[in-house]
């Protein structure tokens, strides 16, 4: 079982910017996804990229977020940018069958 772990959340203003990052405990072949989940609602998917650098957006995102992966470091970025309230959630690292921990991201003034 992959062990995936995120850093990188935190509380920020309107307009701000974070970047998270998931590190990966092996050698990841495949693509890598990050989804998020806000209170009360359901997981869903911000951004995956596949081994070879393919990228796939949500419509609330684009433009704004950025997913990146370091292949030597096993491990896969999300750049936010221009944050709004609505971005506020509990952002999830998933490869295949694993997910991490979480970690929250509160957008507010």
């Amino acid at each position: 079982q992959v062990q995936l772990a995120e850093s990188g959340g935190g509380l920020v203003q309107p307009g701000g910017s974070l970047t998270l990052s998931c590190t990966a405990s092996v050698r990841i072949y495949s693509n890598f996804g990050w989804y998020r989940q806000a209170p009360g609602g359901q997981r869903e998917l911000v951004a995956d990229i596949s081994i070879g650098g393919t990228t796939n957006y949500a419509d609330s995102v684009k433009g704004r977020f950025t997913i990146s992966r370091d292949n030597a470091k096993n491990t896969v970025y999300l750049q936010m940018n221009s944050l709004k309230p609505e971005d506020t959630a509990v952002y999830y690292c998933k490869q295949g069958y694993s997910w991490g921990q979480g970690t929250q991201v509160t957008v507010s003034s």
